[in-house]
């Protein structure tokens, strides 16, 4: 009999099961393994999922550590709550609800399950009115699969930091998953782009867009001081006073990747330095994930993947996240 996890979705009582990538304790990547559990049924309202590629991303990986310690007062203090990570996918509905009027079955469909997560399996089970949309055609699986959580949340923060046309902008970890697509969406606000990565990732960079790039190793590449109206720090290495130093009076600084210690040090600083800090939690909406697929269908919005690994592999795709040496996204094939 597979093993029973009631809290992921109502399920089968019988023996018919779908592979996924379980994380029974909290760790390093080799905790998640792919097992056996039972497929989930569809409610009244709901679209069971049949998932072609989902992503690993940086939140997948922060909740497998528990990094930091009290995200296990959410995800489970002892064990995990939910043992199927995953927050963004893309697939075919296999199966509707009575109740589901605006998808049917074969629709291919991409989108994004937030704090329910479940993606890291071959089948899930979503709210019709969930983050969820047909899949452009011109993208595939995997690619559709990386689009919503680098791009929702550049879009999150560019939007909040109110980007105009011209205003420059300093990008640091232009080469991840979020910088990549945060390059390309303020180009496409009009501002002028700054990316700051390393040597191996200068070219990558600038085929996205951007008007300048600096290399992070290099002394010389040094932001100048009090020159860019928001700066945008996608990745959480990059000190405070780096990050502020670049920043004119009055400017923007973005701590999209900040957890709450950073938080509360670059708002005291902020308000020190006369210079507004943003951060916070980037969740996704339908009207965000509505933009970004167009601009993906017009070409307009490039996925960048470093690597397509298969389900069994899941572990490495996870120590490729861990490494912190990725180049855009990490795709899984499921």
């Amino acid at each position: 009999m597979v093993k029973d996890y009631p809290d992921l979705c109502p399920i089968n009582n019988n023996d018919f099961g779908m592979k996924a990538a379980i994380y029974e304790r909290y760790g390093a990547p080799e905790v998640v393994q792919v097992k056996n559990v039972p497929q989930p049924v569809p409610g009244a309202n709901d679209l069971l999922i049949r998932i072609y590629a989902t992503s690993v991303s940086s939140g997948d990986a922060r909740i497998r550590r528990a990094d930091p310690f009290a995200a296990r007062l959410v995800f489970g203090l002892f064990k995990p709550k939910r043992p199927i990570l995953g927050y963004t996918f893309s697939g075919v509905v296999a199966a509707t609800g009575a109740g589901v009027t605006h998808f049917k079955s074969g629709d291919e469909v991409f989108g994004s399950t937030d704090m329910t997560m479940g993606a890291h399996a071959e089948y899930l089970c979503l709210p019709e009115n969930g983050v969820v949309i047909p899949k452009p055609a011109q993208l595939s699986h995997e690619e559709a699969a990386c689009l919503p959580f680098g791009a929702h949340t550049a879009l999150h923060y560019l939007q909040l930091a109110n980007i105009q046309p011209g205003q420059k902008v300093l990008i640091f970890g232009a080469s991840g998953a979020v910088g990549t697509a945060a390059v390309q969406i303020a180009r496409i606000m009009g501002a002028q782009v700054t990316g700051v990565c390393s040597t191996a990732n200068l070219e990558l960079v600038r085929s996205l867009g951007a008007d300048e790039v600096l290399d992070y190793t290099n002394p010389a590449h040094t932001p100048a001081p009090e020159s860019f109206g928001v700066v945008y720090e996608t990745v959480n290495k990059t000190p405070l006073e780096a990050c502020f130093s670049p920043l004119k009076k009055g400017g923007k600084l973005i701590l999209g990747a900040a957890l709450l210690k950073g938080m509360i040090a670059g708002h005291f600083n902020g308000m020190l330095q006369g210079k507004k800090v943003l951060a916070g939690v980037a969740l996704n909406d339908l009207p965000k994930l509505r933009r970004i697929s167009e601009w993906a269908t017009e070409g307009r919005l490039k996925v960048v993947i470093d690597k397509t690994y298969s389900i069994e592999e899941i572990a490495e795709a996870h120590r490729l996240v861990d490494s912190g040496r990725k180049r855009g996204a990490v795709a899984v094939r499921v």
